[in-house]
This record gives structure tokens, sequence and C-alpha cells, in this order.
């Protein structure tokens, strides 16, 4: 009794673990029947698998650098980069940027436009475009957050890694910067959030 019961829980496990080829029998010349196509997404890619959904991974910048000369002028980074290496096309869904250490958000433009705030004000106006996409730029609404794009625009968009020639955007930015009384040294005064998503049909 022991023994068929141990083979039919042996019987049961080869079932579980056996990927079943369905047959459709034609018994008539001419005659035709229809089989299924059926789709996993798995974590290794094996019928049966765990299920899993395609795996996402962008790699974003490090950091956003800056440098303000003794005359105010702000030089940027120029080889900033957000790299898609997932097999699926992703867009950047919003970008936001967020004050830090008692810095304020202003209005971005031309420096002289800080001429009249007093020294150490701490104020930072910054500017951003994405895949050589249209720049968006802080106003005087926040000045702890500013949403400087909110929806996928062109220039969000990047490919699957197969792609090498677009599944990378290029990120370019500008600031002006209140004057300083004392030196500092990579000093964060704002945090930049990406958001990013799978570039989906729907």
């Amino acid at each position: 009794m022991k023994k068929i019961i141990s083979l039919c829980f042996a019987l049961c496990m080869i079932c579980a673990l056996s990927v079943s080829a369905f047959a459709a029998d034609i018994d008539t010349n001419g005659g035709s029947g229809s089989t299924p196509v059926n789709l996993s997404s798995t974590d290794d890619g094996t019928i049966g698998g765990d299920p899993s959904a395609t795996a996402m991974s962008v790699t974003l910048p490090t950091a956003l650098p800056m440098a303000m000369a003794q005359n105010g002028d702000v030089t940027t980074a120029d080889n900033c980069q957000i790299v898609n290496n997932s097999y699926g096309a992703v867009r950047i869904a919003s970008v936001t940027i967020t004050t830090a250490n008692g810095w304020k958000l202003t209005a971005f433009g031309d420096k002289t436009t800080l001429a009249n705030e007093k020294v150490d004000s701490n104020k930072l106006g910054f500017a951003l475009s994405v895949g050589n996409g249209t720049q968006t730029v802080t106003d005087n609404s926040d000045a702890s957050s500013q949403r400087l794009i909110s929806a996928p625009i062109s220039g969000c968009y990047m490919s699957g890694v197969g792609n090498s020639a677009s599944n990378k955007v290029d990120v370019e930015y500008s600031a002006i910067v209140t004057p300083l009384s004392s030196p500092v040294t990579e000093a964060t005064v704002a945090t930049v959030i990406f958001v990013v998503e799978w570039d989906t049909a729907a």
C-alpha cells in the first residue's frame, strides 16, 4: 500500500514539473485543427518557471555637479546621461527638483537677476532639458520643490538596450546661484528626482 501511495506521489510530481503539449486529432482528409501558442513570462525563461515581468534597469547620473566662479558664472557637467539597460523601452515620467540644506529655489534666468540678493541668501535658479528636448526652468512659485517635467515629452523616450543609438539621452542643465561669502566643496544644494516608467503601448 505504501509503495502504491509513493508511486502515485511520484507521478503527481512528474506531471507537475513536466510541460504538457496537448494533441488535437484530425480524422478526416483535409481536416484541420487549431493549436494555441501560449506565452509565459518567467524569471529565468524556463517553461514552468516562476512568473516574472521583464526586468527594468536604468542608470541615472550619480550627481549633477556645478561650479561657481568668483564672478558668479556657473559651469555644469556636459557628460551626464540616462541610460536604459533594460530589454524594453522606457520613458521619463516626471522630473522634480527639491532643495536641500537650507537652499531655496528661485526663478532661473541671467545671473544679474540675483544682483540685489544678499550674500549667502542660498538661492538657486535651475534649468534642465532631457534628450535635447524643451528646457524647463524653476520659477518663484515654490522655494522648496518644483516639478520640471510633469509628463513624458520629446526627449524623454529611450529604446531598449538592443538599440545603442537611442537607448540613452543626455541630461543638460544650467544654474544661477546667489553669492557666497565662504568657499564650499561639493555641497548638496538640491536633489533632482527622475521617475522612470515603461514606455507602454497603452
